[in-house]
């Protein structure tokens, strides 16, 4: 059983890690890897200010389409977006869309395009620690769709796929790595994720999706393609960053409408018909 005596939340419910507070963020929040992404968020927003920034966490909350909104970044990798879901979580968030970047492995996935995951494969280690490996890591279906939406809306080349999560960029990613070490198993891992139709490689969204979905929150990740792990080209992804940004913020607004029918309706999940 849990003990409420030994949980990392300091006095007034300021987070160990976030140095946030309940009542700091809205319930939807972007979650990007990188700190300095966090700003490129809210510059798009109708206005942003800073919350808090502490180690890899920066975190900005905002309105955008009239919508309260926040963006925390979570680092690199399983470990620190871990710790992001849930203290995000303690202080009111229940809504998380990943915003990266990603390496694709479809020749058609080039660079410049957006990738939606429906998906991901348990390539790291994370949420091993919560539960068995059997238990998937898929992305909520409303938070799918309203990024599907927002695509749509903002003329977007996008596609929806499984992505790989790994916990480490080189050995996991099959690069290049000091002194060309390398093991007999990494030969074929490219070949294999192509055949099994996985979309692209990254290091955060099975740990996003599964902790969602065992709490009872919604998960999503939408990220830019950097590179092509197949056609091996690759582009300046600050332009495809900043879509990105735009597609996941506009996809909260959607969100936003689509709870405010459910309210309205006294229904608890999105059906096509609850639209019409």
């Amino acid at each position: 059983m849990s003990d409420p005596e030994h949980t990392p939340i300091h006095p007034g419910g300021l987070q160990m890690h976030l140095k946030i507070r309940p009542g700091d963020v809205p319930r939807y929040v972007l979650t990007p890897g990188d700190p300095a992404r966090v700003t490129t968020i809210g510059e798009a927003w109708d206005s942003y200010e800073e919350v808090a920034y502490h180690r890899e966490f920066r975190t900005i909350r905002g309105t955008t389409g009239g919508v309260d909104i926040a963006a925390c970044s979570h680092g690199v990798g399983g470990p620190s977006t871990d710790i992001a879901v849930v203290e995000l979580s303690n202080c009111g968030a229940d809504t998380f869309i990943r915003v990266g970047s990603c390496a694709s492995l479809q020749p058609e996935m080039a660079p410049g395009d957006l990738i939606i995951a429906t998906g991901a494969l348990r390539l790291t280690g994370t949420a091993d620690a919560y539960v068995d490996k059997s238990y998937p890591a898929v992305a909520d279906h409303e938070v799918l769709m309203a990024l599907i939406e927002a695509a749509e809306e903002l003329g977007e080349t996008y596609h929806l796929g499984l992505a790989a999560s790994v916990d480490s960029f080189y050995a996991g990613e099959v690069n290049p790595m000091p002194g060309g070490y390398w093991q007999s198993h990494m030969d074929t891992v490219l070949e294999d994720l192509r055949r099994q139709r996985v979309a692209n490689f990254e290091m955060e969204a099975a740990t996003i999706f599964t902790l969602c979905q065992l709490f009872g929150f919604r998960g999503g990740m939408i990220c830019s393609v950097g590179a092509n792990r197949a056609t091996r080209q690759r582009e300046d992804s600050a332009d495809s960053i900043r879509r990105c940004c735009a597609v996941a913020s506009r996809a909260v607004a959607i969100l936003a409408g689509w709870d405010a029918r459910k309210a309205a309706a006294g229904k608890a999940h999105l059906y096509p018909s609850l639209l019409v």
